[in-house]
């Protein structure tokens, strides 16, 4: 479908690739991955067209068409609805649409065959084009990727960056093209939405490259696993987890066949050294010299993985209880974000705050770091010194400053050596500490904002989509220092395999309260699962039904109404009753001293299961006989 083929690329005489060639086919799931700053969003440009080749071809296919979601997109406004602009992806529709729009108008006044004929032809083709189900379509993936019914009617420049690029990313899906590329799609989207987009990209009928950090991501979407490394392009057949035991079968393969071999040139080196002036030997030496000549050489591997080799310490230890909140209200307007909630944060808890954009993650960090107003007591314990890492801080960060003097001048009170060796773990070495900040990247920036958080020797930081912009090493490096920080945190990100490394306690807002998981994150996703799973199940238990009118007495009208009106306010009882039993349980199952008793925990969990059951149950019953009475039965 399309073909690279020996291309190279350089920028300003430096080499991003040098004769690399793929193969991409149709129905493909390629995972294109590579540190920050090897070319791999160059490469997505150079099959798109938009940047040249210097030497090699890209070639494809008559009917392979492109699409392509960059980072560029972030600033695309318009007037325009995001439903209409969505629909963009159907342009051929939209404009027989219009035009039968405007036929129609016609016919109110020309009764003419010839216009007839006009609107069967534009009903055939819009249909052919399946064009009465493609606003179904497009609502159904807009939802998809998280926007509100209500949402889509609203113009596109009144949402931020990251919901306009989920736009862009809807029109794409929507377009269907036989090659979808993806830079970062996970970026500016909550788990739900990843979750989605991850079973629509399985299913999706056209090849796929998305350029990702989020392995969770690539293992569960990609089938191929395409390493941009050394200028070149390499191939794993199979997924992310795939692809790191077969780089270290690979990497064992050749670390031995680069030292078999040096074994060999260190042998027929002393070979020649020996005998070079035997004139006896000169013919051997001669054969050996030229066997050395033209021996293609086995490069050894080059260890990439970094590991922290500086601790971040805390200056001094905070109290046992970090931050309580207490009665916590916050809204926007009409939209309630917590009510009345209460939360605790204790010495030593590693807190990762999940859930779906637009239920108040950032909200809540910044009313923990005391930065947002809100209703409701926040607390702060004894001796606590906080941090704040957000993606403002790069904007905070001086851009004329060298990477080594922004620290210097955090104030740390750290000896240059020092902060070499932070810079260090965050993959800055030797000379790099000496870049302007204005040169860097912005994952490089990421690095420098985050190692400026952590030498702050806080004892609690607030980590607010610390992964964005981070590639597979310095993710690695992050989650290392906080496995091994002294502090207390709480994190926000939709980074499920990074929270799965960092996180002991799992924290969500559900039904405008704070709610905690005491485990990691894979414990909650189980415990979850089984939730779904167990509300899902039919319910074992119902109320009694309600006394039946007597049907061999048949009562007159007046008789049977009156026994259904009472049966019904029985029932109007027992629904109030029984909705504020589940009340009273959920108020329970929230307290946080109420969840470190997994027995009660569980016991609560089962009566919630069949009180939701009996209140569905008893609700129908109620339905059924309100409408029996309004029909006069």
């Amino acid at each position: 479908m399309l073909s690279i083929n020996n291309v190279s690329y350089f920028i300003g005489g430096r080499p991003i690739y040098e004769n690399a060639s793929l193969h991409i086919k149709p129905k493909d799931k390629i995972g294109l991955i590579g540190l920050n700053g090897r070319g791999k969003s160059t490469l997505l440009r150079l099959i798109e067209g938009s940047i040249s080749i210097d030497s090699g071809s890209i070639s494809k296919s008559k009917e392979c068409t492109l699409g392509f979601l960059n980072q560029d997109l972030l600033s695309y406004s318009s007037q325009e609805s995001i439903l209409t602009v969505a629909m963009q992806a159907f342009a051929e529709a939209v404009q027989v649409q219009q035009e039968l729009d405007k036929v129609l108008k016609k016919m109110e006044t020309d009764y003419s065959d010839k216009l007839m004929e006009r609107f069967t032809a534009l009903q055939e083709d819009f249909e052919r084009l399946d064009g009465y189900s493609l606003q179904a379509r497009a609502e159904e993936v807009l939802e998809g990727i998280g926007f509100n019914t209500k949402d889509l009617q609203r113009p596109l420049k009144e949402f931020s960056g990251g919901w306009r690029m989920r736009v862009m990313l809807a029109k794409l899906l929507l377009e269907q093209p036989s090659l979808l590329m993806l830079d970062e799609p996970t970026n500016h989207l909550d788990l739900p939405s990843i979750e989605w987009i991850e079973n629509y990209l399985r299913n999706y009928e056209g090849a796929v490259i998305v350029v990702s950090h989020d392995r969770q991501f690539l293992d569960n979407t990609v089938k191929k696993i395409v390493e941009v490394d050394q200028r070149i392009l390499t191939v794993y057949e199979g997924n992310y987890t795939f692809y790191l035991e077969e780089k270290e079968m690979r990497k064992e393969i050749q670390k031995n066949a680069f030292e078999n071999q040096q074994q060999k040139i260190r042998q027929t080196e002393r070979f020649i050294e020996r005998f070079r002036a035997k004139s006896t030997k000169a013919k051997q030496v001669q054969s050996r010299v030229k066997s050395l000549e033209r021996m293609d050489k086995i490069d050894d591997v080059v260890e990439e993985a970094a590991s922290i080799n500086f601790r971040f310490k805390i200056k001094q230890k905070s109290g046992r209880q970090v931050v309580q909140l207490k009665d916590i209200s916050k809204s926007y307007g009409p939209l309630d974000i917590l009510k009345k909630s209460d939360a605790l944060i204790e010495r030593g808890d590693k807190i990762a705050l999940i859930g779906a954009n637009g239920k108040g993650k950032s909200t809540l960090l910044r009313i923990i770091a005391g930065t947002e107003s809100h209703e409701g007591k926040r607390e702060i314990g004894y001796n606590v010194h906080t941090g704040f890492y957000a993606q403002h801080q790069l904007e905070a960060l001086n851009i004329e400053n060298e990477m080594l003097e922004e620290l210097v001048q955090a104030g740390s009170e750290k000896t240059e050596q020092e902060l070499r060796n932070v810079l260090g773990c965050f993959l800055f070495s030797d000379e790099d500490v000496f870049k302007k900040i204005k040169v860097l990247s912005g994952g490089e920036k990421s690095r420098v904002a985050l190692a400026k958080t952590l030498i702050d020797e806080c004892n609690f930081l607030m980590l607010d989509e610390p992964t964005n912009h981070l590639d597979f090493i310095s993710e690695n490096i992050l989650a290392q220092a906080l496995q091994q920080y002294e502090g207390t945190f709480v994190l926000v990100s939709h980074n499920r395999h990074f929270i799965s490394e960092v996180a002991n306690k799992i924290w969500y807002i559900e039904d405008y309260k704070i709610k905690e998981y005491p485990g990691t994150y894979d414990e909650y996703r189980f415990w979850r699962e089984k939730q779904l799973k167990e509300k899902a199940a039919p319910v074992a238990t119902a109320p009694p039904p309600p006394k039946p009118v007597p049907q061999a007495e048949k009562p007159a009208e007046n008789g049977r109404e009156k026994a259904l009106k009472e049966s019904i306010k029985s029932l109007e009882e027992t629904i109030i009753k029984l909705e504020g039993e589940k009340e009273t349980l959920e108020q329970n199952m929230a307290d946080i001293d109420f969840q470190r008793d997994p027995e009660e925990m569980e016991r609560a969990g089962k009566r919630y299961k069949a009180v939701t059951g009996e209140i569905d149950a008893a609700t129908q019953e109620w339905e059924s006989m309100l409408e029996a009475l309004d029909a006069g039965v």
